[in-house]
């Protein structure tokens, strides 16, 4: 059977309604939220809907979950082996709605919706899933409630509580940044309650969800980062964090999109991609490789990396273009610089180029390494700065990229890309979420990004690479 992969919202349009934050969820914490309801509503007819921006794939992982497994009323909703997987009920009871397509894209968000009324007649309309906008129907298992059959949903005590993310501290652990998440109890809505297709681009963006909550429904927008669990509607009862903290707030949203290492580029021996696609170490045995979400074509483009392995650390770009080239570390059209006990060290198209032994003098753990790439002219080229400073020694900056990476020699849109060795890897901040400690949250001349040092080079803005921002000047 041929398998539909379905691609997320590609990102940012002008929507008039923007989604100011995230919730960045992390498997390795087991994180998750839940509400817990004091009194009853409907048990048959309910919505819930959400953003998700996938950061790591892998069998099966929760989105959401209401009761409990030995409650016999379980519903649930879950990536396994990225389809999606709806389930009613339990054991005896249980109903099943799996996917055909994949959904494995994790450079952008999608919007899920499930509409659910098990009063309805006609069987197929007991429980509706929507995709960014369009309402799937093509299941390889395709069960449905019997009608009015009463859920998990609506119910209150300890038994039923409403949640997102990992299941517990073993099972079903969710990765991805969750935005917008509503709950609405006692109505069943369509995906155009929340968003709609935007004239120009036919990109699917959010609207504002204006319509009654119900007894218990909740809507959780991560925007008070002392309060991540606030809920100003429905049963106004907040949720309960679980190994989720302050610093797990993100501005990475559907409605602007930011850059982050992919899993989907990810080769050799699969580097391990943690922290909402942030954090990258090498697999062990040799060289691994990842590269990132987004491409530039023109534009001037600022990123951070913060140095957590002594050894031998890399800045990476490479267009795609060419053939991947293993044994010599990289793609054709790539360049590869990096250091090792203080040396520099280069790969042009694949091949090694230099080890230079002054190089760029003595880096070390937590020094942080801001990235400046240019490529708003012909010349592109890059410039590297250590904790705020130039960085001097025997290769100056900026260093322009080989022919093969020029416009005028056929070059395409230039992406970060990460190579690491054995273990080695690092903290990356490209604006939307990062692990480093960062007090000084400097942004873009567009209000993009929050970053440890200022992107300004020589008086000149370097901006984050987001759909924002892209859409303006990449």
């Amino acid at each position: 059977m041929e398998v539909l992969q379905r691609t997320a919202n590609r990102g940012s349009v002008s929507t008039g309604y923007d989604i100011d934050n995230s919730l960045k969820l992390e498997p390795d914490n087991s994180e998750f939220l839940s509400i817990t309801n004091t009194s009853e509503g409907s048990k048959r007819t309910a919505t819930y809907s959400f953003w998700l921006k996938r950061t790591e794939l892998d069998a099966s992982s929760y989105m959401q979950v209401a009761g409990l497994f030995n409650s016999g009323e379980t519903v649930r909703f879950m990536f396994y082996q990225d389809h999606i997987m709806l389930e009613n009920g339990w054991g005896g009871t249980r109903k099943r709605l799996t996917t055909n397509a994949v959904y494995r894209d994790t450079s952008a968000f999608y919007h899920f919706v499930v509409g659910i009324d098990t009063t309805q007649s006609t069987a197929a309309n007991r429980v509706k899933l929507y995709v960014n906008g369009v309402q799937e129907t093509s299941f390889s298992t395709e069960e449905y409630p019997d009608q009015n059959f009463d859920l998990a949903i609506g119910r209150s005590g300890a038994n039923y509580p409403w949640r997102y993310g990992a299941y517990n501290a073993t099972y079903y652990k969710t990765a991805g940044y969750l935005a917008e998440a509503h709950y609405i109890d006692g109505t069943q809505y369509a995906a155009s309650d929340f968003g709609e297709f935007d004239e120009d681009s036919g990109i699917w963006k959010p609207k504002e969800f204006t319509e009654n909550y119900g007894t218990q429904g909740s809507y959780l927008n991560f925007s008070d980062a002392s309060n991540l669990g606030a809920n100003p509607k429905g049963s106004d009862i907040d949720a309960v964090l679980n190994n989720i903290a302050a610093a797990d707030q993100a501005t990475d949203t559907p409605t602007n999109n930011f850059c982050t290492w992919s899993p989907l580029w990810n080769f050799y021996r699969d580097s391990t991609i943690t922290e909402g696609g942030t954090e990258v170490a090498g697999a062990g045995g040799g060289w691994s490789h990842a590269g990132a979400s987004m491409g530039v074509m023109n534009g001037r483009w600022y990123w951070e990396w913060k140095i957590t392995s002594s050894d031998i650390g890399f800045i990476s770009f490479s267009t795609l273009e060419g053939n991947l080239n293993l044994n010599n570390l990289g793609h054709d059209n790539s360049v590869i610089m990096g250091y090792g006990a203080g040396n520099l060290y280069t790969w042009l198209n694949g091949t090694q180029g230099s080890n230079e032994s002054t190089g760029w003098g003595t880096w070390a753990v937590n020094d942080i390494i801001s990235i400046f790439l240019d490529v708003e002219n012909s010349d592109r080229r890059f410039t590297l700065y250590k904790n705020g400073s130039a960085i001097s020694g025997s290769t100056s900056f900026p260093v322009s990229f080989p022919n093969a990476m020029q416009t005028a020699n056929g070059g395409g849109n230039i992406f970060p890309y990460n190579v690491q060795y054995e273990n080695d890897g690092g903290e990356w901040n490209f604006g939307g979420y990062t692990t480093m400690s960062n007090s000084t949250s400097y942004s873009d001349a567009d209000g993009n990004g929050s970053f440890v040092y200022n992107p300004v080079l020589g008086g000149v803005n370097y901006y984050a690479i987001c759909t924002k921002n892209l859409a303006e000047y990449g």
